[in-house]
């Protein structure tokens, strides 16, 4: 096993005292390619090129001497070091980091980002990464080859924002641009590249504060608020306790996709939206779509809105991850199976209809479950009753490899 493994962030300034002196004494030495021809790497070092970090920790672990390994920025945010610190490789590391590529991107642009979400954009993770940037102001997305400025413009559409692309920070080659969303995909982009995502209504406790990222406490409390939060006249899929039991059935989160299909009011999807997950919202009345929107605004949450009748109009929607049927009946929801969400809910006001519903799903592979909600809000004065609602509540989880 090497006797020190040193791991030196470097962000393209000169290298400090402590990283030079822990080059000076390296007898390998791993990195990209330019981190390998900087000067202070010594010519009788053995060079490691680094593609695979664990093929490369392999190296290390079976080398004996001291190693050093190179990296871009500050190599314990998203970094290498993870790797390196595996059970697997048994390595003892110490960290000399540097000014993180996303602290460097956010300077270029002047601006403030303690309340920016950070993701990174693998071609296996590319869409959760977008969804994060629908649902989220200001997002930085450190990209990789296949999941770059143009992939993730591609995948933005229908939602418009800022892109501002950091190609090559810390290098000669170093450039900074500013373009839409839309416009992302017209120009070819050198890698590495980070890109800020900008754009969309600031929600209340987005303007920085006490916790990194966005405040999940922000906004009135409660997983689910009262109708006069909507504007009062919700109808029967969209009051408070069926509603917190399709969220509860969800469980939408950040980097999802969900859809709210008849959207009526707009209170499961604003819900939907302040758990930080990416939410379309879709319905055949335009006035609905209206009061969407509205409650969207008022709450400060982003919402894609999108105006047509189901299931015709699904069929140009990005995958969703989980989805809510708020209206259409059996043929939607087999439409909205046909895409293979992980997760279906809706509800039956009928015996009949929630059989043919439940079986419907059950054909497309889904394990299902259903229960028959009553609810009754009483007036606690006389302790009389007010109002009842009864429904069906079904649900579809598409199994995983393995259940």
């Amino acid at each position: 096993m090497a006797d020190r493994v040193t791991v030196i962030g470097w962000d393209g300034s000169p290298l400090t005292a402590a990283a030079r002196a822990a080059l000076g004494a390296a007898t390998l030495v791993a990195g990209a390619a330019h981190h390998l021809a900087l000067p202070e790497v010594p010519p009788g070092a053995e060079r490691v090129r680094l593609g695979s970090v664990a093929l490369a920790a392999r190296r290390i672990a079976a080398h004996r001497g001291t190693a050093v390994v190179l990296a871009d920025g500050d190599p314990g945010f998203f970094g290498v070091v993870r790797t390196l610190r595996a059970p697997e490789f048994g390595l003892e590391v110490e960290v000399v980091p540097g000014v993180s590529s996303v602290a460097s991107a956010f300077a270029r642009a002047g601006m403030p980002w303690d309340d920016a979400h950070v993701v990174v954009a693998h071609p296996r993770t590319l869409r959760r990464a977008v969804n994060v940037c629908r649902a989220h102001t200001k997002v930085a997305v450190l990209t990789s080859p296949g999941a770059g400025p143009a992939e993730l413009g591609l995948l933005m559409e229908g939602v418009h924002r800022t892109f501002v692309i950091c190609e090559e920070l810390g290098t000669e080659r170093e450039r900074v641009s500013v373009v839409t969303s839309d416009k992302a995909a017209d120009h070819t982009w050198r890698d590495p590249n980070v890109v800020i995502v900008v754009g969309g209504r600031a929600a209340a406790g987005e303007s920085g504060g006490w916790l990194a990222g966005r405040d999940p406490s922000a906004g009135p409390r409660g997983w689910s608020l009262p109708a006069e939060e909507y504007g009062g006249d919700l109808g029967e899929g969209e009051r408070e306790p069926l509603r917190v039991s399709q969220l509860a059935r969800l469980g939408p989160r950040i980097g999802d996709l969900v859809w709210d299909i008849g959207c009526g009011s707009g209170a499961f999807a604003t819900e939907a939206a302040r758990a930080g997950a990416a939410v379309i919202a879709v319905d055949s009345d335009p006035r609905a779509c209206t009061r969407t929107e509205a409650t969207a605004r008022r709450h400060g949450v982003q919402l894609q809105i999108v105006h047509g009748a189901a299931p015709h109009v699904l069929e140009d929607l990005p995958e969703p991850d989980v989805v809510r049927v708020g209206g259409g009946g059996a043929g939607v929801v087999s439409a909205v199976a046909d895409r293979r969400p992980q997760r279906i809910v809706t509800h039956a006001a009928t015996r009949d209809e929630a059989e043919l519903v439940g079986r419907n799903l059950a054909e497309h592979g889904y394990r299902v479950e259903c229960a028959l909600l009553q609810s009754v809000e009483l007036d606690t004065r006389a302790w009389t009753e007010k109002e009842r609602s009864v429904a069906f509540l079904l649900s579809g989880v598409l199994p995983v490899r393995g259940d």
